[in-house]
């Protein structure tokens, strides 16, 4: 383990906390943020550009020089899609929903993964997402799996989403979140699940701050302990 430049990964579904709780950690670690899921996001952002949707006859087909064509870059909270800001249309619900259903495509998931794992190669870095302890970066120094109950991440996104003006109801979030749920961890490529080495918290009764100190606890831990084995 390379203490300096290890890759943390967080797992967990939507709602779970995810994105701020990597946000921090980040931040208080010194380590780069990716956010995987708006990696996702912008491709659906792109392929709506281009009239492509993921019920399409040959969608990977039409997908093809979108995704060979695709730049997506972090300039600090701002996500950056072949050059534009699309920040603002990332946390949409409609593009939410179409990310969930092209990150099912072999295509998609692939581009995604040469991406994200030339994104993290350096280490030093908090990566947020579905699949990186299990696909992305399955050797991970750290990984992590962050869920809550799931009227809780309803909450939480209706919240999220009402601050932002979306005209949504909470009851209309939680069946959005039941189907997202079922279609991430039922898929046959790189599935939402816990990886078997990844400490799974709950954050259904946890404030972030307490989510950040155990996660930070762990990583020290690990830290220390493989510096201790170096000295002896």
């Amino acid at each position: 383990m390379n203490p300096k430049r290890p890759i943390v990964a967080i797992d967990g579904p939507v709602g779970a906390g995810k994105s701020v709780v990597a946000r921090r950690l980040a931040r208080e670690l010194g380590f780069s943020y990716l956010n995987t899921g708006a990696m996702y996001r912008a491709v659906a952002i792109a392929a709506r550009a281009a009239g492509v949707g993921p019920d399409d006859p040959n969608v990977e087909a039409r997908l093809a020089p979108v995704l060979a064509a695709i730049k997506i870059k972090f300039d600090g909270e701002k996500i950056m899609l072949n050059g534009s800001d699309v920040s603002a249309s990332v946390g949409e619900p409609e593009i939410g929903d179409l990310a969930s259903r092209f990150s099912a495509l072999g295509a998609v998931r692939a581009r995604m993964r040469e991406l994200q794992r030339a994104a993290g190669a350096d280490g030093a870095v908090v990566m947020e997402g579905r699949d990186i302890g299990t696909a992305i970066f399955p050797d991970a120094e750290f990984k992590f799996f962050l869920d809550a109950d799931v009227k809780t991440r309803a909450r939480r996104r209706f919240e999220e989403l009402k601050h932002k003006g979306a005209p949504i109801a909470e009851h209309e979030v939680l069946e959005q979140l039941v189907e997202r749920d079922r279609r991430d961890s039922g898929r046959e490529l790189a599935p939402l699940r816990r990886a078997d080495d990844a400490m799974e918290i709950d954050s259904t009764n946890l404030s972030i701050d307490a989510v950040v100190a155990a996660m930070k606890a762990q990583i020290n831990a690990r830290i220390n302990a493989a510096k201790g084995l170096k000295r002896a």
